[in-house]
């Protein structure tokens, strides 16, 4: 029987090809004297892509054991012993022989093809550029002095960034603090990693919802951490399930991001989130509260964050700059008790050596101006505005394909297909169609979910991507 890669092993397809070719050069079954079959040969004989085969050929050149030519393809190496021959390392093997896991396949497919300008981009988390205060920044560039220092500033992040988000979030958020309980991180997704670095341990058990942001990322992994999840209703997550899990499986972590869910847009209750806090309290057990869309209310809802209620030090409190500003400013902090501040403050040193002053100036100066709430006003203005635009434009091109809930704030509506459908096949057919979003089961377990964001498009894209979206949907359907 003629060889064939098996696509369910485990083992990569293209591991399979380079290992057959090396035991057919040992046993004669490709001759020394003649060239080896050419990449696009090889990828129509066994119906695979070109770059599978490209991995195949680069693992046997890293070992010595084959020549590539550009005119000339590939040759089985004439030092084939190796006597002579340099070789280079496999890289292939060190790429996969790291701790560190990359993102899903389908994350690193949506990131690549929302590069490309002709998509209609529902799938990054960011802003646009429309509603970022770049005028205001090139403003402060060119009118103020920098002051401070372009060394190495304190392990915690510039002083008086951090004396300016004691007050931000008094004023805002309702939470008393002091600038030696803040780190400065770059944005909050630095803050996550650090925490689950510096706090937790291989085989620890935590909480994440179902369906978040914390789902998809591959830190929880590489860290060797153990993942529960509590399914998000309409309301967000139902504390008593915390308490069954901890019973069974003694978590040592609660992740939580209760106001305008990403992805969901959920607001937890007022009840909830006081509940939550008594289960901490009563079991011991931290609360990770990451919290980028509190000040993106569009109602006038009790968005009080955890940590304004917290009075026992229970929560460490996660935001940035990124949802409320512009994801270039790379600003983001962690709020919590000054030990754990500093143990996170000597990590991050030790990482990147702190952060940028420039852009701790840049942030701080933002931060404390009287143009902050005027920007506040127009970006909620806005994105209501836009939230609004993509529930019209699903009431027209979408009202028999979709059902959502329209979120009180934030920039992420959550959106269930009702046809039976292939996720993956349908996030194929709207790259095809020019719109791109994030498949909600790159945020959880759900079958069937989008996630749209309304951030970063206009009213004209939102209205041409949902009906772009519309045809895959239909097209898809019918596969």
């Amino acid at each position: 029987m003629e060889w064939k890669p098996d696509k369910k092993s485990k083992k990569a397809v293209y591991k399979q090809i380079a290992e057959y070719i090396e035991q057919g050069i040992a046993d004669g079954t490709f001759p020394i004297d003649k060239p080896l079959p050419s990449e696009r040969k090889l990828a129509e004989k066994y119906r695979l892509n070109r770059s599978t085969i490209v991995a195949a050929y680069g693992e046997l050149e890293a070992n010595g054991l084959v020549e590539r030519k550009k005119g000339s393809g590939t040759t089985i190496s004439k030092d084939i012993w190796g006597l002579t021959k340099k070789r280079i390392p496999s890289w292939n093997r060190y790429i996969e022989r790291g701790s560190f896991q990359p993102n899903m396949p389908v994350v690193q497919r949506i990131r690549k093809e929302s590069e490309e300008e002709h998509f209609i981009n529902f799938a990054s988390g960011e802003l646009s550029k429309e509603l970022m205060p770049d005028e205001y920044i090139r403003k402060v560039i060119s009118t103020r002095e920098f002051t401070g220092n372009l060394g190495y500033d304190h392990p915690q992040g510039n002083i008086d960034l951090r004396t300016t988000i004691v007050e931000h979030v008094k004023k805002y958020k309702g939470i008393m603090s002091q600038p030696n309980s803040i780190l400065i991180t770059s944005g909050a997704q630095q803050a996550i990693h650090l925490i689950i670095e510096c706090l937790l341990k291989p085989g620890d058990a935590v909480v994440i919802e179902d369906p978040s942001y914390s789902y998809s990322l591959p830190i929880f992994k590489s860290a060797g951490i153990q993942v529960f999840r509590l399914s998000v209703g309409k309301n967000g997550i139902n504390p008593e399930d915390l308490i069954d899990l901890h019973k069974k499986h003694q978590i040592k972590m609660i992740f939580l991001n209760p106001i305008f869910q990403n992805p969901t847009g959920t607001l937890l209750s007022h009840y909830q989130r006081k509940k939550i806090l008594d289960i901490s309290s009563e079991f011991g057990i931290p609360i990770i509260e990451d919290d980028p869309y509190s000040l993106l209310s569009f109602t006038e809802d009790d968005v009080s964050t955890l940590k304004s209620l917290d009075h026992n030090g229970n929560v460490l409190y996660v935001s940035s700059l990124t949802k409320i500003a512009a994801s270039g400013f790379r600003i983001g902090w962690i709020i919590g008790p000054t030990p754990v501040i500093e143990r996170l403050a000597d990590a991050k040193q030790q990482f990147d050596f702190g952060h940028s002053t420039i852009s701790q100036w840049l942030g701080n100066e933002f931060l404390r101006s009287s143009y902050f709430d005027e920007h506040i006003q127009r970006l909620k203005s806005e994105l209501k505005k836009q939230r609004d635009v993509m529930a019209d434009s699903f009431r027209e091109y979408l009202r028999e394909e979709v059902d959502y809930s329209l979120p009180k704030g934030g920039i992420h509506l959550w959106c269930h297909v009702k046809r039976e459908i292939d996720d993956f096949k349908l996030l194929e057919q709207a790259i095809k169609e020019g719109v791109i979003y994030a498949p909600g089961l790159t945020l959880g377990t759900k079958k069937g979910y989008m996630r749209l964001t309304y951030g970063r498009v206009n009213a004209n894209q939102i209205r041409t991507g949902v009906k772009r979206l519309a045809t895959a949907i239909r097209k898809s359907s019918n596969m």
